[in-house]
């Protein structure tokens, strides 16, 4: 089974407020695209440094990583990027290093996306195929923000 890359488009989620907004125009919404290795081993979405650059967003705090090899690294985490897969997209950090922009699981779960390692591909789930479905546990009328 070989890897899987998915093309994905990261966006400015500051600039996307303002422009949402009407304090810039949509077209200086700074955007970034790329064919991104899909990372189920992963938890957080990695961004390299000249990504974040290009989408002129700054680095936010720093996270402790740990590699697949076991070694750990205290590494940058984003301000809050965008990632739109497959005409869906979620709202996340992301880990600042590599040469690469590499798909998490966060991502994934938030995007209802599954990967097909048979076919090398990213797929939505066919449980939810037009949009992604978040599950949430049940809560009762008084955590509804209702008062006896």
């Amino acid at each position: 089974m070989g890897e899987i890359r998915a093309r994905v488009r990261l966006i400015n989620a500051v600039d996307e407020a303002l422009a949402r907004r009407g304090q810039i125009s949509q077209d200086h919404v700074r955007h970034y695209e790329a064919e991104a290795l899909v990372d189920t081993g992963a938890i957080r979405s990695v961004i390299p440094v000249h990504v974040l650059q290009s989408l002129g967003l700054g680095v936010r705090g720093q996270r402790l990583a740990e590699y697949a090899d076991g070694r750990k690294e205290v590494v940058g985490i984003s301000e809050p990027v965008i990632f739109e897969v497959l005409g869906r997209d979620t709202l996340e950090e992301a880990l600042i290093l590599g040469d690469e922009v590499l798909l998490g699981q966060t991502v994934l779960e938030k995007l209802d996306l599954l990967a097909d390692s048979a076919n090398r591909r990213l797929l939505p789930n066919p449980a939810h195929p037009d949009q992604p479905v978040s599950k949430v546990k049940a809560i009762g009328p008084a955590r509804r923000g209702r008062s006896s």
